[in-house]
């Protein structure tokens, strides 16, 4: 497919207490070069600012999570994204400095069939700096380099909506933390690969993770589940022993320690969703790439 032919859209969640920023988001997607991008807003739990013309919007009741809330924006492309061949993904305070991204992404996916997915470079818009935690690869050190990788970030990607059609969305029970690992582990086990793409720029004001127990109990249940849903069962306690590991070594406070704890006794309780464990050929696949499913 050629990129004139290459029809993009864009998701955006918001919870609506943001409406400066978002206006500012999709007038930056408004001015891409090449064709018009479109784009759903997807209010989730809350009402919905007025928004430019042509912008389609849903309004969901409920927050339903971010998963649930962006997988609604894919299906407002038809079942699985159909109607285009692209979606992006963006953080509704984020903004594309650039006016190529678009282009670039039509590039990227036309020139190689294999890639499924591509993580923009998250980058503060007063410093330039990238965080750390924003490059989806052990080896972060040099957030300029674009290189293959085995996982995304959720609120600055482009995503080939055959990969929904063929391996499912986000997964819904998730609600936050670990659904783009998620996906991006099926995705790579149906034989797709995944850019971070350095070149590929959202700006986004630097924060730090959350920090309350909530936060703590989600990344912990969510690990756990993302384990059994997807890894061989000999490798779902060398993964989950690791992450307790660390955890341990980052040294939390007794209120975070316990709200993890109580994630990680809760996501091997409840139902985690189907389990669909990865080939040994995409373990090693993993491994190839520099981020072996163990850590």
């Amino acid at each position: 497919m050629s990129t004139s032919d290459m029809k993009l859209g864009a998701v955006v969640l918001t919870m609506g207490n943001r409406p400066e920023e978002l206006r500012a988001l999709l007038d930056s997607v408004a001015k891409q070069d090449g064709g018009p991008v479109e784009v759903v807003v997807v209010g989730n739990g809350s009402p919905l600012p007025p928004l430019p013309e042509g912008v389609r919007t849903i309004e969901l009741p409920e927050n339903v999570g971010i998963p649930a809330g962006r997988n609604v924006g894919i299906e407002a492309f038809g079942p699985g994204g159909s109607d285009v061949d692209v979606l992006l993904f963006l953080d509704d305070d984020g903004l594309l400095p650039g006016t190529d991204t678009a282009e670039l992404c039509r590039q990227a996916f036309a020139a190689d069939p294999e890639l499924g997915i591509i993580s923009f470079r998250i980058a503060d818009p007063d410093t330039g700096v990238t965080q750390r935690r924003h490059v989806p690869r052990l080896r972060a050190s040099d957030p300029l380099r674009s290189s293959r990788v085995t996982t995304f970030l959720g609120g600055a990607n482009a995503v080939r909506t055959t990969v929904f059609q063929q391996v499912g969305g986000l997964p819904d029970d998730f609600f936050y933390a670990h659904e783009e690992t998620d996906l991006a582990w099926r995705a790579l086990d149906a034989g797709w690969m995944i850019d971070y793409r350095a070149d590929m720029v959202l700006h986004h004001p630097t924060t730090a993770p959350s920090r309350h127990a909530v936060y703590h109990r989600m990344v912990a249940r969510n690990r756990v589940w993302l384990a059994r849903r997807n890894l061989p069962a000999l490798l779902v306690p060398v993964y989950l022993g690791v992450w307790l590991l660390l955890t341990l070594a980052r040294r939390p406070s007794k209120t975070a320690l316990r709200a993890w704890f109580g994630g990680f006794r809760e996501g091997w309780k409840t139902p985690c969703g189907p389990r669909h464990p990865m080939k040994w050929r995409t373990v090693w696949r993993l491994t190839r790439l520099g981020r072996p499913p163990v850590i």
